[in-house]
């Protein structure tokens, strides 16, 4: 029969930053909890805003997002180190699925924790999904959080 004890050592977080990281970060903390893992929380600054934003305008957009990926992982970390596990944090720059899949590979991660918000249809479609890229593409395990408003109980 194959071993099917799984062991972590360093589970990624990926972040954009934006509300409702509860559910998906507190299963981060319980396996890292269970495992004595470390949390490594990531922000990647999608370079695709800049094509969409004005020269005369863009340090300062630039500024606001560096703000807000600071924030967002530093929010990660003092939850990780709440609850007593260890955390690093990692603001890198470029497309996210593919950044994230590249910390992941670089930092030898044994899982990926990341939300997902369960739209289907036209609006997956049109919006694309990180998570769903990440998920088709991952060398380790990528575990999903539904984040849906109206959850299902």
């Amino acid at each position: 029969m194959p071993d099917t004890d799984l062991s972590y050592d360093d589970i990624l977080v990926p972040t954009d930053g934006s509300g409702g990281t509860q559910p998906y970060l507190d299963q981060a903390i319980e396996l890292a909890t269970q495992h004595d893992a470390r949390i490594h929380a990531l922000y990647v600054v999608d370079t695709r805003v800049r094509s969409i934003v004005r020269d005369a305008v863009w340090p300062d957009v630039q500024s606001d997002i560096r703000v807000d990926a600071d924030t967002a992982v530093k929010s990660i970390e003092g939850a990780a180190k709440r609850a007593d596990v260890d955390a690093v944090t990692a603001v890198r720059t470029g497309i996210p699925h593919d950044e994230i899949l590249a910390y992941a590979d670089e930092n030898d991660i044994d899982l990926i924790v990341m939300a997902t918000h369960g739209r289907s249809g036209p609006e997956r479609a049109a919006l694309g999904s990180t998570t769903e890229r990440v998920l088709r593409q991952a060398h380790v395990p990528v575990l999903t959080v539904r984040l849906d408003e109206h959850r299902r109980d």
